[in-house]
Order: C-alpha cells, then sequence, then structure tokens
C-alpha cells in the first residue's frame, strides 16, 4: 500500500486539473458561478435558524443560534460535499478511465480537494459571523486543525470505499442523499450534544462525527478542549477505513475499467 502511495505526488498536476474540472462543472451555466459556494451556506444558516431556533427554540448553550449552528454546518457540509465527489468520482470519468492508465484514486483524491475549495470559500462567512457576534478565538481554537485532520482522515477513507462501491452498484449514489441526511440528524449539528439522553449517549457516540462536531464547538465557542476520548475515537475509525478502504481499492483498481 505505502508503495503505491509513493507514487502519487508524481501525478500532483493530474489530481489539480481533475480538481478543477470539478469545481468548473459543478458552476457551469450557473448565472452567479461560484458566489453558490457562499449563498448556499447561507440560505441553510436561514432557513435552519428558522426551523430550530425560532420555532422549536432549539438551546444554543447561550451562543447566537446562527454562530452555533454554522460551527457545526460548515464543517458537515465539506463532509456530505465530499462524500457526494467521492461516491461519483470514478462514474463520472468512466470514459477517461477505459482510455488511459493513471491511479484511479487521483479522481478520488481530485473530489477531496475540490470539496476543500468549497470549504474555504464558506469559510469567509465564519469569519464574517465571528466578527459581528464579537466572539474572539482562543488558544484552544488552535485544536481545530487536527480536528480537521480527524474529519479529513475519516471522510478519505469513506470515499475510497464509495467511490468503487458505486461503480458495481450505481444504486449508492441514489441512496447517498438521503444517508447522509439521516446522518446529519443523527450529528449535533443543529442542537447540542447534552440534548441527548444521557441513556443513549454511549450509543450515539458510536457515530464518529459526534466527538468532531463536538469537538469544533469546544475548541471555537467553549474556548475549552475536545472531548479527546470521542476524539480518539474518531481518529481511530477513521484510520480502519482508510487502510481497508485504499487496500479495498487497489484491489478491484484493474476491473473499474471494465465496469465503470
Amino acid at each position: 500500500m505505502f508503495s503505491e502511495i509513493k507514487k502519487l505526488p508524481a501525478y500532483r498536476e493530474l489530481i489539480i486539473n481533475f480538481a478543477m474540472r470539478e469545481i468548473k462543472a459543478k458552476y457551469k451555466q450557473a448565472a452567479l458561478g461560484v458566489s453558490w459556494a457562499v449563498l448556499q451556506p447561507l440560505l441553510q444558516i436561514l432557513i435552519m435558524t428558522l426551523v430550530f431556533s425560532v420555532f422549536a427554540r432549539v438551546p444554543s448553550e447561550g451562543i447566537p443560534y446562527p454562530l452555533f449552528l454554522f460551527t457545526g454546518l460548515l464543517p458537515w457540509l465539506f463532509f456530505a460535499n465530499a462524500l457526494n465527489r467521492g461516491t461519483t468520482a470514478l462514474t463520472n470519468q468512466a470514459g477517461l478511465i477505459t482510455k488511459i492508465y493513471f491511479p484511479r484514486e487521483s479522481l478520488v483524491i481530485a473530489g477531496l480537494v475540490a470539496s476543500l475549495v468549497d470549504f474555504a470559500i464558506a469559510a469567509s462567512i465564519y469569519v464574517v459571523m465571528l466578527i459581528y457576534y464579537g466572539v474572539s478565538l482562543s488558544p484552544y481554537a488552535l485544536m481545530a486543525i487536527p480536528i480537521f485532520l480527524v474529519q479529513m482522515i475519516l471522510v478519505f477513507g469513506l470515499m475510497l470505499l464509495l467511490a468503487p462501491l458505486n461503480a458495481f452498484y450505481r444504486d449508492v449514489s441514489q441512496l447517498m442523499p438521503v444517508l447522509i441526511t439521516f446522518w446529519q440528524y443523527l450529528t449535533p449539528i443543529m442542537y447540542p450534544l447534552k440534548m441527548v439522553p444521557a441513556r443513549y449517549q454511549a450509543l450515539y457516540s458510536l457515530n464518529p462525527m459526534v466527538g468532531i462536531m463536538d469537538g469544533y464547538r469546544s475548541v471555537l465557542l467553549r474556548h475549552q478542549m475536545p472531548d479527546m476520548n470521542l476524539l480518539a475515537y474518531a481518529f481511530g475509525v477513521g484510520i480502519v477505513l482508510l487502510v481497508f478502504g485504499y487496500s479495498q481499492f487497489k484491489r478491484v483498481e484493474m476491473k473499474l475499467a471494465d465496469i465503470a
């Protein structure tokens, strides 16, 4: 596996080109173009604030609800976009796969890079919100970097599993939006973790995204260390998914040209 990974830097220009194609394809023929990377999360903040704060009156730990929401929603949108791109990374480039050889995981990595670009653009909204609400960051905010790396490992492992699975069974891409929505509601994004009844906490925390999402709120808004047990669990799950996903991806790589 490590010998295959060592080959990837030689294809970095190809990966960048694939990522640029992903970004251009997403906003092609859209009148507002890449502005949608900002407008989409803004619209989601508005709608979710109305539903969960104004109507449902979900508590937000004394933090303005839009800021409380977006602290979880921003990394979740990156996660969801990466999963969607990863799922269709191979099938969307079926013609290319059948013509020339290159490491097929390059397409999955390109999907991850494209999702990172969208995330970086949308992050500008978060900076503006912090300034607007007068929220300053503490040194604990630096912990958001390792938390994000844990999330990256987790999502990349899932992408490597889903991409070939969708190449074999196209039902996967049809099912993914439903699964992602279901997963979102089982993750403390619109509501705080403490709203989950104590008797369900252990079961609920089997979701590796729980520690990641609550971790962002801890370091960015509560000015405290995240729950390291939950983060360690998420990291462990991510490593297992990454190793297993990459090994399975390489195992079926040569069959992809026949089925993509």
